[in-house]
């Protein structure tokens, strides 16, 4: 690789913010998080360095466990992963945290609620919704959001679950959308 598009791939990466090492050789990207306790800051730094950590890579199971990785170290969240639909249930997918349930029938909780209504919910205590599985006793609220195919089915969801009350905000809600998008771009 020449010297010019070396130095200008490192610069990309900077505008990114992104640490490459060794461009296309040995790629390791070090997240760029802002030290605040502003989601929306967050969430404006990490949006592009997801497109940038995704892109050119074609394996989507590798892209969401990236995604579910960053998510977790950017904002701290106790649960962050994806159910894949499978057949006519979700199925566990990449996440981080601790041990899940792993099939989720389209009727239940706030996974299959969300699958089946095609629409984001934002949940501020897991107990008060109807029909909450609860996988781990320590998940207190949650917002899981749709990620559509190309043809507008629902493919999975991204779920993301607090070990704290009203964790989440419509702050929340618009960003992990923009995730969902970013993923339907993937399929």
């Amino acid at each position: 690789m020449s010297r010019v598009r070396k130095v200008f791939l490192c610069v990309l990466c900077v505008n990114l913010r992104i640490l490459c090492v060794e461009h296309f050789n040995t790629m390791a990207e070090t997240l760029l998080i802002p030290q605040t306790t502003h989601r929306q800051e967050i969430y404006d730094s990490l949006l592009p360095q997801l497109d940038a950590l995704t892109a050119g890579e074609p394996d989507l199971i590798a892209n969401l466990a990236n995604i579910t990785a960053a998510l977790k170290e950017a904002f701290g969240f106790f649960w962050v992963g994806f159910y894949l639909k499978k057949e006519e249930q979700l199925v566990l997918g990449p996440f981080q945290g601790p041990i899940a349930c792993t099939r989720i029938a389209f009727d239940k909780g706030v996974c299959g609620a969300s699958y089946s209504r095609r629409e984001t919910l934002l949940v501020p205590d897991v107990e008060q919704f109807p029909g909450h599985i609860a996988c781990s006793s320590l998940s207190r609220s949650e917002v899981v959001v749709p990620v559509f195919d190309k043809n507008g089915e629902v493919a999975m969801v991204l779920d993301v679950d607090s070990d704290q009350l009203d964790d989440f905000s419509e702050v929340d809600v618009r960003e992990l959308q923009k995730v969902a998008a970013l993923i339907t771009r993937l399929l």
